[in-house]
């Protein structure tokens, strides 16, 4: 299947054996090795299990190539002692039949998650009262444009197959070449021509170094955003034109910056279009004849397909795609379609991990909502067991079908029950929620994985200990969910009042104006929802913020979305009553009358009660686990984890 999309490519004297590129992705991996920059065995299985998965060319993530700007938990390629950790990377990734790019990268004002880093920046900026920047100096550029041709002799040292100069998202090429970044009054700032000397100089350096047959990447913005002089896509294509003349191959089509909310681009979570980036590479690839791959939510093959179908581009970047599933080349070419676990755009376990792991000395590395083993796929793996088991499943939320399809695999014999007549629980009824569509396909694919699997489904069956006893399994896992809360306000049992599940499940509202009590994920999500019916929300938060459950772009994305919509936001407001017609509420101001003809009920949700069924598991010898919202509702993250770390218990 995907006949486009699984040919092959020549590029030099690179084939690649399929179109589908992982690009670069930050891990912090390597602040597990010695001095926190180096390739670790966890950071070779985990692009082993890549390739392995069929992936055309893995890119290992952004790589420093400058010592004093080096900082903990990136790679580095600054110095020669790194050579033999990249090379037994390489070693490995082309033993498993994968070819290779390292991404060569000069952070700018991202380093300074490490004090010890040195923050290298076209213009002089203030980070404190007490401490300004300064502009780097115009011997530091020199030396930078000759690191870069070092690191790019280090890269063919290793044994790379290719090379990427990282020339977006405010790194210091980047950050020189836009006008909105660069105010420079030397030969390096002002005019377009002047500012495209520094970027053009260290693709100069990088060519020289590595051979005429090695392809060059490079990846760009297609445009600045919210950045006031920034570029444009005509100084893109303009810049572009002078890189090939200088030997770079193809372009890896890209957006954003840390300065301002476009940051939102560089990791695009659900709240962003699919394919966002694929007409500006288009373009961009038109008008400079050059090999072009754009990425941004490309989440399954048949968008893959439609991309290379239409001639918009040569290769896709395929990149948290192979995140959620190692596999995902090799399911999509054999057409095992509903086996592949699809990225939702959630940020959760990439962006949001990665970000708490430069300052929480708890998070090690990045992770995957929809694959609990990434960067641990020796230490987590599944394995096919000496001992099956007969496991019966209580409830068929995303927990439970996850912990399914994980026990199968394993060779055990699952057996779920479902109280409801459907599976995919709370997981589905995410996928009723503005932008949040790709959690209902996940959620419909997961189930008939279960049934192409031909495990054991009984729908419509309470989970009960005259069950268990029916059943007689050797292990339980408990995923029988949570349940909204109702507060005990003067009027919640009224008519008008409907609970956020009911909600998003499709409950038929009417009227012109909506309150939402509690403004986390769901009651957003449910003032969204009611706002695109045509309502006009107000939402009553009893905290100073809304949404704080959700990572930073997340909680960009959505303010964007709900900027277009007839929603207000009433923070550090409580509800002291519901009457018919209107909602009473205390603000810091004192007593308001909010007028709604509904009101919907989203401050949380609380375990379903499940003592009566781990009772009986404990008195009877059998081992059970409870997962999911059934131990305490948190983030799907969590839920599908902690069904993956039961099974992993189960298997031992």
């Amino acid at each position: 299947m995907y006949d486009l999309l699984f040919s092959p490519i020549k590029i030099r004297g690179l084939e690649l054996k399929n179109r589908v590129v992982m690009a670069a992705m930050g891990t912090h991996e390597s602040a597990a090795s010695e001095d926190g920059r180096s390739v670790t065995d966890k950071l070779i299985a985990y692009h082993v299990a890549r390739a392995k998965g069929g992936c055309g060319l893995n890119t290992v993530e952004v790589t420093a190539i400058d010592k004093a700007s080096s900082p903990h938990g990136f790679l580095s390629i600054a110095e020669d002692k790194y050579i033999p950790g990249l090379k037994k990377l390489n070693d490995a990734i082309h033993e498993a039949g994968g070819k290779t790019c390292v991404q060569l990268w000069q952070g700018g004002l991202a380093v300074a998650s490490d004090k010890t880093a040195e923050i290298l920046l076209p213009d002089p900026m203030p980070l404190s009262p007490q401490y300004t920047v300064p502009a780097i100096s115009n011997e530091r550029l020199l030396q930078v444009i000759e690191e870069f041709g070092q690191a790019a002799r280090r890269a063919v040292e290793a044994g790379f197959d290719s090379v990427e100069f990282h020339c977006a998202h405010n790194y210091l090429p980047h950050s020189m070449l836009s006008g909105g970044l660069n105010h420079r009054t030397d030969e390096w700032g002002g005019t377009q021509e002047n500012r495209k000397k520094f970027p053009l100089a260290c693709i100069k350096a990088i060519r020289e170094n590595i051979p005429e047959d090695m392809p060059l990447f490079m990846r760009i913005d297609c445009q600045d955003d919210m950045l006031p002089g920034g570029l444009t896509i005509e100084d893109v294509i303009d810049f572009c034109k002078d890189a090939k003349k200088l030997g770079v191959d193809v372009l890896n089509v890209s957006r954003g910056n840390i300065m301002t909310a476009a940051t939102i681009y560089e990791v695009a979570p659900l709240d962003i279009p699919h394919c966002f980036n694929v007409e500006n590479a288009a373009r961009i690839r038109s008008e400079t004849g050059m090999i072009t791959m754009p990425c941004g939510r490309i989440n399954t093959p048949e968008l893959a397909q439609q991309i290379l179908e239409e001639d918009k581009a040569d290769l896709v970047v395929m990149a948290r795609a192979q995140l959620a599933d190692p596999e995902f080349c090799n399911k999509a070419k054999a057409g095992n379609i509903n086996s592949i676990k699809y990225c939702l755009g959630c940020d959760q376990g990439c962006y949001d991990y990665f970000t708490a792991a430069l300052y929480n000395p708890n998070v090690e590395h990045i992770s995957c909502m929809r694959n609990p083993a990434v960067l641990e796929e020796e230490t987590m793996k599944l394995i096919p067991s000496d001992h099956p088991k007969k496991v019966l499943i209580l409830g068929g939320g995303i927990a439970g079908l996850e912990a399914a399809n994980d026990l199968k695999q394993c060779g055990h014999t699952p057996i779920i029950l479902e109280k409801s007549d459907h599976l995919g629980g709370q997981f589905e009824l995410a996928g009723k929620a503005p932008r949040k569509e790709d959690f209902k396909l996940a959620s419909d694919m997961a189930v008939q994985n279960i049934l192409d699997q031909n495990i054991e489904v009984y729908l419509n069956c309470e989970a009960t200990t005259q069950k268990i006893d029916e059943i007689k399994p050797d292990a339980v896992i408990i995923s029988i969910g949570s349940s909204s809360i109702i507060p005990n306000i003067p009027g919640a049992q009224l008519d008008c009042v409907i609970n956020s599940h009911d909600l998003l499940a499709g409950k038929e509202v009417s009227g012109q104006k909506a309150v939402v009590i509690g403004g986390g994920l769901v009651g957003i999500e449910c003032a969204e929802y009611l706002a695109q019916k045509g309502m006009e929300v107000n939402v009553v938060e009893m905290m100073d913020k809304v949404l704080t459950q959700l990572g930073q772009l997340r909680q960009i994305g959505t303010q964007m979305s709900l900027a277009q919509e007839k929603v207000t936001i009433l923070t550090e407001t409580t509800c002291q009553s519901i009457e018919e017609g209107k909602v009473v509420v205390q603000t810091k101001e004192g007593t308001k009358e909010l007028a709604c003809d509904v009101v919907i009920m989203a401050i949380g949700s609380k375990s379903n009660d499940s003592t009566v069924l781990q009772n009986h598991c404990k008195e009877n010898n059998i081992p059970y686990y409870v997962v999911g919202d059934a131990a305490k509702p948190a983030l799907a993250l969590n839920a599908i984890h902690d069904a993956y770390n039961a099974v992993l218990e189960i298997n031992k």
